[in-house]
């Protein structure tokens, strides 16, 4: 076309100054210094949540590791670099009204904790290792949305949460006042499962039969770590699968995984910032 036209006939059809024409045919094709940073943060942050980040957490990754980046021109680069995170849909889960008859639902989702060692919560899931099931079992500190405690075996008892327990009672300290809310799994109902809590002086709610909204973060937790982290056909065996759980835990869900209600922050940095202010 530009050896029939000429460009300020070419100009005037497409309604632009000949000096933007000039602009364009003289611009960089190489992405400048700082671009070249962005788009290799943006690489290394994907990488480092396995693939599973979308925009916004990107953005949140690479701005708290001192690379200011909105979610819009993250985006952008994560297109021009191939780069794409595929969320599940929301499940969608039945209503139910059962409480327990010894245990109230004492937390009656009241999510929003101020301070660390208030409200923990527990829940149980399955992962497969080669030819049998596995059972994880977490604690969660809803302050941060921050895993403190987990145990991991090849029963689903009261052993294994229990054993989930006692770790985060230890490694917080041995708090006092602390409610521990789960769902009403045996695990959780078992008088060995009681006794530990009387022990600890922890208080118990459950959430109603059948209702999985009452413990939604618990919910959300192994959600994210299902859909962001553990292969679709599970590990090969006991000690894949833990190295790759401790690795989500510690490593990336609460050291560098942005958290929506942590305003972009993760566990570590919410807990890191309430401890010095406080």
């Amino acid at each position: 076309m530009k050896e029939s036209y000429s460009v300020k006939r070419i100009c005037q059809v497409f309604e632009i100054h000949r000096s933007s024409y000039k602009y364009w045919q003289g611009r960089s094709r190489k992405p400048s210094l700082e671009q070249a940073q962005l788009n290799s943060k943006v690489r290394a942050a994907f990488e480092l949540s396995n693939g599973s980040a979308g925009s916004r957490s990107i953005a949140n990754i690479v701005t708290n590791n001192g690379f200011p980046l909105s979610r819009y021109r993250a985006k952008s680069i994560m297109k021009k670099l191939g780069l794409r995170s595929s969320q599940p849909s929301s499940p969608k889960y039945k209503k139910a009204n059962n409480e327990h008859l010894a245990v109230p639902n004492t937390l009656n989702r009241e999510f929003d904790v101020d301070k660390p060692n208030q409200i923990w919560c527990g829940d149980v899931t399955y992962i497969w290792i080669g030819k049998r099931w596995a059972y994880l079992a977490i604690v969660l500190d809803l302050f941060s949305r921050k895993p403190i405690g987990w145990a991991f075996s090849l029963s689903p008892d009261s052993q294994l949460t229990r054993k989930a327990l006692i770790n985060a009672y230890e490694s917080r300290g041995r708090p006092k006042g602390v409610l521990f809310h789960s769902d009403q799994g045996m695990h959780y109902t078992s008088q060995k499962f009681r006794q530990a809590l009387w022990r600890c002086q922890i208080k118990q709610s459950m959430s109603r039969r059948g209702n999985c909204w009452d413990n939604a973060p618990m919910e959300r937790f192994f959600r994210s770590f299902k859909t962001e982290w553990m292969p679709e056909t599970g590990y090969q065996n006991f000690v894949e699968a833990e190295r790759s759980i401790v690795n989500y835990i510690i490593g990336y869900y609460s050291s560098v995984r942005p958290h929506s209600y942590n305003n972009g922050k993760s566990p570590n940095e919410v807990e890191r910032i309430y401890w010095k202010t406080s």
